[in-house]
């Protein structure tokens, strides 16, 4: 076993006798193709050589397998991983997967999460969902090679598999925008579901729920993570800025302040109309928000910001910051969601206090 696995296993918990086992005989380069991709800051980069593709399976990053949805001649953009072992582990651990459990994947990839779990509860006890064709077929080319066969099926996983239904455990390897309720209810009270929640703030955090007898479910957030955005669950760009008209002021607000995790998981509950996307100028880091609506701002590290369009969208920004701030700055271990028939709220330290959203804050 790598050095880096050791230490995940060892930070996460994993290391039980069981789990060491699975991880011991199901090395993750048994789950690629041939051909992967590194994600740099910008775009995918083919990897052309063994050395880099040894040295890129061996270390704690994720390894692109598809981009462009399969496409020979697109841009480059990622859309199938192996995802980074310790972030793996990590949700394995939140899982917390026992003995003849029934479990759904949602997101089969590269089929090296279903082995895991199939080597851990036996094939009889794993259904994993795909929506790509391609992927499930070239999973299931892997996992029978490995001599594991769940159930895998060709469906778009925000549905989840209600014919298997009901799940003691429900874990996505996509990032959900929201978390559909056709998954809480395919879960089996105190059925556990661990998933990415990705919002258009710029946060993506781990949600572990925890099924009611109510049909709802609801459950601490756990930390960051970074995972592709389920297809059905890729956000629009809606109307670009109108830039015609271009207003500078000054910030209240830093441009790195508002990529902290807390606060953007806040904002993100709080503006959900807002999208905010990091870049560079230069070494300097630089954030621009947009409504989709006409309406946007670009702040600049020396505190500069230019606004465009009729909203002060940056002054809405500062109004959720001077919010968050009187709440103490909660981190995001210290939020939490709920899921029900009518969606789903934002809370911050218990349930019942939720998190409003808002369209407009500043007129």
């Amino acid at each position: 076993m790598a050095d880096f696995e050791e230490q995940c296993l060892g930070e996460r918990g994993l290391l039980t006798p069981e789990w060491r086992a699975v991880w011991e005989r199901t090395p993750r380069e048994a789950y690629l193709p041939e051909k992967v991709w590194r994600q740099d800051r910008d775009r995918c980069r083919p990897i052309t050589t063994a050395e880099e593709r040894t040295a890129l399976v061996s270390c704690d990053e994720p390894v692109v397998t598809q981009v462009d949805d399969g496409a020979e001649d697109g841009p480059g953009v990622a859309t199938a991983s192996n995802s980074m072992p310790s972030m793996v582990a990590k949700m394995l651990d939140l899982l917390d997967v026992r003995d003849g459990q029934q479990v759904l994947e949602i997101g089969t990839a590269t089929g090296y999460v279903a082995a895991l779990l199939s080597a851990r509860l036996g094939d009889q006890n794993l259904t994993s969902v795909e929506i790509d064709a391609s992927l499930t077929a070239q999973a299931e080319r892997y996992l029978s090679a490995a001599g594991y066969r769940p159930k895998l099926v060709v469906t778009d996983g925000a549905h989840g598999w209600p014919a298997g239904a009901p799940y003691d455990r429900i874990i996505a390897t996509c990032a959900l925008r929201h978390v559909p309720y056709e998954l809480i209810e395919q879960l089996r009270p105190g059925g556990v579901l661990v998933a990415p929640r990705v919002g258009d703030f710029w946060c993506g955090a781990l949600v572990r729920l925890t099924a009611n007898d109510d049909g709802t479910a609801a459950g601490p957030f756990t930390g960051t993570a970074t995972y592709l955005p389920m297809r059905s669950h890729r956000g629009t760009t809606g109307v670009a800025p109108d830039t015609s008209s271009p207003r500078s002021r000054s910030a209240e607000v830093q441009p790195q302040e508002t990529v902290t995790p807390g606060f953007a998981l806040y904002a993100g509950a709080r503006l959900p109309d807002v999208t905010l996307t990091e870049g560079r100028e230069g070494a300097d880091l630089r954030v621009w928000v947009h409504d989709g609506q006409g309406s946007g701002a670009i702040a600049d590290a020396d505190g500069t910001v230019t606004e465009f369009g009729d909203r002060s969208i940056w002054g809405d920004v500062e109004a959720v910051w001077r919010e968050w701030n009187r709440l103490d700055r909660p981190a995001i271990s210290g939020m939490g969601l709920t899921v029900s028939r009518a969606g789903e709220c934002v809370w911050v330290r218990r349930p019942a206090e939720v998190v409003e959203p808002v369209a407009q804050l500043i007129s």
